[in-house]
């Protein structure tokens, strides 16, 4: 029987290496034979990217949260 690691670890690799491929494709769209585009475009979809990676990290570090934490800035009383 498959443990919850096993399972974890045979889909995060499929997972994983289906996002390196369409990162892969996402390249090709830098040729400037084929397609025309901005920087200002290109910045977009880099931050668009980097943002949900940054999002998806912070849901494995919150899981693996056991205590709680209040995240307050510093106040002055």
């Amino acid at each position: 029987m498959e443990t919850k690691n096993q399972k974890f670890k045979r889909i995060a690799e499929n997972r994983v290496n289906r996002i390196i491929d369409q990162i892969r494709v996402l390249g090709n769209l830098s040729n400037t034979s084929n397609y025309e585009y901005s920087m200002d475009e290109v910045n977009q979809i880099f931050k668009t990217i980097e943002l949900e990676l940054a999002n998806t990290k912070e849901m494995f570090e919150l899981a693996n949260e056991k205590r709680f934490k209040l995240r307050w800035a510093e106040q002055k009383f």
